[in-house]
């Protein structure tokens, strides 16, 4: 049986999108460039100069096809002056032409950013040697969101498909984990959107969203403000989707494990194999998958974007170049514009 990864990939190279990788000064992007070349997963276009980037190659022993990608230098290029004039225009005027034409020259990520806003390229992974802001603030203000007040988050895709003899754990399982990127604190109106955005991409990606409302407490076992937010975004979801499974507010293991959430949370609409956690704040998110991905070997694609006109995606400053590579197909997947990914 194909595993999730392998349908993604496969549905990428049906109809390969191009993907703007901005930081080709990297050693990891271009590595990656080896393998989404040899997978076909997408139509590369990477920013920088083309002979210093032959030459970075060579010394990674790498063999390119060069006629495959497509290199822009933002330093040179003659839509540099045009990208700076509709920035303006984008901005409503917030920024005067000389200061959106330096934008243009220096910032890859607002290069890279207008090409995909302009239609030059279908999406946009960056972020091996950037902050997620420095990723994302350039997509708020040129692509921008898909409703005028929604807000940006970022899940985690956290693949566990190694058998796993302890039965304890379920094995084989595919995993969302919201907000790991963007939003620090979340209010609970932030929880119901962001839980509620996740289970739309759920559905999208063939998943049946099952959603976990993290907490230190499980079903009332405490009494405390944080704890209360988790239930008033609990009950926000449950008014605006009674057709999704939601419960909260429930401890991680109570989520994970059937005997647990049999033990503690007995009346709940899904016994232990919830695949959406959504986490009370950025800390706990962005800790909560870096420790499954580095004890428990979870293979984490993301952050993911979610709420963006059109695909602009995070990357790790930790990331490998496989990583780099498995974003670059979601990112494919999700320009192909289906509501069914896979």
């Amino acid at each position: 049986m194909q595993t999730f990864l392998t349908r993604i990939k496969e549905k990428a190279k049906n109809d390969p999108k191009r993907i703007i990788l901005p930081e080709g000064f990297d050693d990891r992007v271009l590595i990656a460039l080896e393998q989404i070349l040899t997978e076909g997963t997408a139509h590369p276009i990477i920013l920088g100069n083309l002979n210093e980037l032959k030459e970075q190659a060579n010394n990674l022993n790498l063999s390119l096809d060069w006629e495959k990608i497509e290199v822009i230098n933002p330093a040179t290029d003659e839509r540099t002056e045009t990208f700076a004039k509709r920035y303006v225009e984008l901005r409503n005027g917030k920024t005067s032409e000389e200061d959106a034409l330096k934008e243009m020259k220096t910032n890859i990520n607002s290069f890279g950013t207008m090409m995909v806003q302009e239609g030059l390229a279908d999406g946009m992974v960056s972020g091996t040697t950037f902050s997620t802001a420095e990723t994302i603030r350039p997509a708020l203000r040129i692509i921008k969101t898909k409703e005028k007040f929604h807000k940006v988050s970022g899940f985690f895709l956290m693949l566990m498909e190694e058998d796993n003899t302890d039965d304890e754990t379920p094995h084989k399982r595919v995993l969302l984990f919201a907000d790991c990127a963007v939003i620090p604190e979340p209010n609970s109106h932030d929880l119901a959107d962001i839980a509620i955005d996740t289970a739309e991409t759920a559905l999208r990606f063939g998943l049946k969203p099952k959603i976990a409302m993290l907490s230190f407490s499980t079903a009332g076992s405490a009494k405390h403000p944080d704890v209360d937010k988790i239930r008033e975004a609990t009950k926000m979801i449950q008014d605006r989707r009674p057709d999704l499974i939601v419960e909260g507010e429930m401890q991680v293991d109570a989520a994970l494990v059937p005997s647990i959430c049999k033990r503690k949370f007995p009346k709940a609409k899904s016994i232990g194999d919830f695949n959406i956690l959504i986490f009370p704040d950025l800390n706990s998110g962005n800790i909560g998958y870096k420790l499954v991905q580095r004890l428990a070997d979870a293979h984490a694609i993301g952050p993911i974007l979610q709420g963006l006109n059109k695909p602009v995606n995070d990357l790790s400053r930790g990331c490998t170049a496989k990583d780099i590579a498995d974003l670059v197909a979601f990112t494919t997947v999700e320009a192909q514009g289906v509501d069914q990914l896979i």
